[in-house]
């Protein structure tokens, strides 16, 4: 089902990443103070939201093109990571060293902790000279901006790449937080997707219901966003656009690592928009491939016959909010 949504030739997608990381990710039985624990499983990922985006994309059999800011000896092993699982990158090398981040899998009680690095710093004549390539590839079709900023860069960045690439006449993409995301939401990019947590940081309160987030995607979708989509963990995601705002219910799934669902989902609704697709069947499939994608380990990613084997199976409710 996923290759009859993503059908033709979809215009080109570029995926920013300025913070990328090697994913650290160990399964342990039970964390003890003070104590050493032994470590049932490792694995080691790229990540970075970007890198998460643009190697769903491929998976997706979506061409996308990847701007990546690397350092040193981790930013080595991050390539030879990435050699198989991006279509294409335009590296960015600078000084220091790519950040390294942690993931620790608790089994009793379930529990998941993550440890967030630090990237390098970036020259402002490199950062400028690889925005300008991603925007000037962006304004032909989409501009997906997401991932933590390096300390010291603007909050507005987003915003800012956001606008020049609307204003080129393409679609910008931005899944981030806090400001960022407030400032980029003034730029009216094509889509954002925050998770509940974020649409509440956000707005300053909870929200009670799916249908009073519903309200709330309706009411940032009303400013000039095209499309708002809030994932809502194991309730699963919605929708809200031009049409209408749909609720999509997850699949019954055994979760190992919820590390790169969101990015997945992401991924996935660029995917289906490039191609066309009607909102609700994108929505159909960014639920399935973050379905997928939490079942696998540490920031392992989904397959596509994970996408294909969920997809039909996830009802879509139309909200009329």
């Amino acid at each position: 089902m996923t290759i009859q949504i993503l059908k033709g030739n979809p215009p080109p997608i570029g995926v920013l990443t300025l913070n990328p990381a090697v994913d650290m990710t160990y399964e342990i039985p039970h964390l003890i103070e003070d104590q050493k624990v032994h470590a049932m499983a490792t694995r080691f990922d790229p990540g970075g939201n970007g890198i998460n985006v643009g190697r769903a994309l491929k998976r997706l059999e979506t061409m996308a093109q990847n701007y990546c800011v690397t350092a040193g000896e981790i930013g080595h092993l991050l390539k030879r990571m990435l050699i198989d699982q991006l279509d294409r990158v335009d590296y960015e090398e600078v000084a220091g060293e790519t950040r390294i981040n942690g993931t620790f899998i608790e089994q009793t009680p379930r529990a998941q902790y993550e440890v967030i690095g630090i990237g390098p710093e970036i020259p402002p004549s490199q950062l400028d000279e690889l925005l300008d390539r991603f925007v000037e590839y962006s304004i032909q079709g989409f501009g997906v901006l997401t991932g933590s900023l390096q300390q010291g860069l603007p909050l507005t960045l987003y915003a800012d790449l956001a606008g020049r690439i609307a204003k080129a006449g393409g679609r910008a993409v931005v899944d981030s937080h806090d400001d960022a995301l407030r400032s980029a939401i003034d730029a009216q990019p094509f889509l954002i997707k925050p998770n509940r947590y974020e649409l509440e940081t956000l707005l300053g309160r909870p929200t009670e219901s799916i249908e009073s987030v519903a309200i709330e995607a309706r009411a940032l979708q009303r400013q000039g966003v095209k499309y708002v989509c809030v994932s809502l963990g194991g309730d699963g995601a919605l929708l809200a656009g031009p049409e209408n705002t749909y609720h999509a219910a997850v699949p019954a799934v055994v979760v190992r690592s919820t590390v790169g669902a969101g990015d997945t989902m992401v991924a996935a609704l660029v995917a289906a928009f490039a191609h066309g697709a009607m909102a609700k069947d994108a929505l159909r499939l960014g639920v399935a491939c973050a379905a997928g994608t939490v079942t696998q380990p540490g920031t392992a990613l989904f397959t596509t016959i994970d996408a294909d084997n969920y997809f039909d199976g996830i009802s879509i409710r139309c909200l009329d909010i």
